[in-house]
C-alpha cells in the first residue's frame, strides 16, 4: 500500500510538471506572436507568467523581456498611465533586481517626469552594478548637475575655506569634543575632517538622496565607511537612541545657501542644541 501511494504522488507530480512545461511553452509562443503584432502589453503579461512559472528561463529570455518591457513602458507613458508604468518596472525589478539596463530605463522615465532625486537613485544603482555602463554614467552625471547646486562645487574647491573649517574642527576636537554630528553633510568633507582630527564618534545626516549616496561613495573611497555613520535624514528627524546612540558634543554644518530658510538650519541647530548636543554642566 505505501508503494502504491508513493506511485500516485509521483504520477501527480509528474503530471503537474508536464502541465507547467506545456503552459510555459504556450505562453512563450503567445508572447512571440504578440511581439510580431506589436501587442507589447499582452506580450509583457505572457513573459511575466513565463518567468514566474519557469525562473530557470530568466537568462535565456532576458533580452527579449527587456525589449518588451521598454516598448510597453513607452506606450504606457504616451497614454499617461504612469502608475501602470511604475508597476511594470517594479515587477521587472522583482524578477531582475540587479539588472543595470532596467534600472537605467526606470531612471530615465522618472527623470522625464520630474522625479530627479528618485531618478538619480536608479542611475546610481545602475552604475554601481556596472561601472562601465556608459549610458547610466552619463545619465547620473546629468541628473547630478540638476541636483547638486553650483555653490557646492565652488566651496569644495575653496582651499582657504576648507583649511579654516579643518582648523576649527581640529581645535574643537582637541578641546574635548569627541562626538560630532555633521548636519547637511553633502560630500561628507566635514565629517572626514572630524574623524581625521581624532573624534571618536562621527555622525552625518543628509536629506538629499543623491548627495547622501554621493557621501557614501566619498566616505568609502577614503576608507571611513565604518568610522562615519551616514543617515539619509533631516536633522530634525534624528532620534536618540534610534538613529544615533548618544548626544554629541559638537555640531558642524555648512548649510548656508537658501537652505538657511528652506531646510530650516536655525531650527536644526536649536533642535541639535536641545536634543542632540551634550548640555554644558
Amino acid at each position: 500500500m505505501p508503494n502504491s501511494n508513493a506511485k500516485l504522488h509521483s504520477n501527480h507530480r509528474g503530471g503537474r510538471e508536464a502541465g507547467r512545461r506545456e503552459l510555459v511553452s504556450r505562453s512563450l509562443q503567445s508572447a512571440h506572436h504578440c511581439l510580431e503584432n506589436q501587442d507589447f502589453g499582452t506580450a509583457y503579461a505572457h513573459y511575466l507568467l513565463v518567468l514566474n512559472l519557469a525562473p530557470e528561463l530568466k537568462t535565456s529570455v532576458k533580452e527579449t523581456f527587456q525589449f518588451t518591457l521598454f516598448k510597453w513602458a513607452e506606450e504606457l507613458d504616451s497614454l499617461a498611465r504612469i502608475q501602470d508604468l511604475f508597476n511594470c518596472y517594479e515587477q521587472a525589478l522583482e524578477l531582475y533586481p540587479n539588472d543595470e539596463v532596467i534600472c537605467n530605463s526606470m531612471g530615465e522615465h522618472l527623470f522625464r517626469m520630474g522625479f530627479r532625486d528618485e531618478a538619480a537613485g536608479y542611475f546610481h544603482k545602475a552604475v554601481k552594478l556596472n561601472p562601465d555602463f556608459a549610458d547610466a554614467k552619463e545619465n547620473f552625471y546629468r541628473v547630478a548637475n540638476w541636483l547638486v547646486e553650483r555653490w557646492h562645487f565652488i566651496m569644495l574647491n575653496d582651499a582657504k575655506r576648507n583649511l579654516t573649517y579643518l582648523k576649527a574642527i581640529e581645535n574643537a576636537v582637541r578641546s574635548g569634543s569627541k562626538s560630532v554630528l555633521d548636519i547637511g553633510t553633502g560630500t561628507g568633507i566635514l565629517s572626514m575632517f572630524a574623524k581625521k582630527a581624532g573624534a571618536s564618534s562621527v555622525y552625518a545626516c543628509e536629506l538629499s538622496k543623491t548627495m547622501y549616496e554621493l557621501a557614501c561613495d566619498v566616505v568609502a573611497a577614503n576608507n571611513m565607511e565604518r568610522e562615519i555613520k551616514l543617515l539619509h535624514l533631516k536633522s530634525l528627524d534624528i532620534e536618540i537612541p534610534k538613529h544615533i546612540p548618544e548626544r554629541v558634543s559638537l555640531v558642524v554644518t555648512e548649510t548656508v545657501d537658501a537652505g538657511l530658510f528652506g531646510e530650516g538650519i536655525v531650527e536644526s541647530l536649536i533642535h541639535a542644541w536641545e536634543h542632540l548636543l551634550l548640555q554644558p554642566k
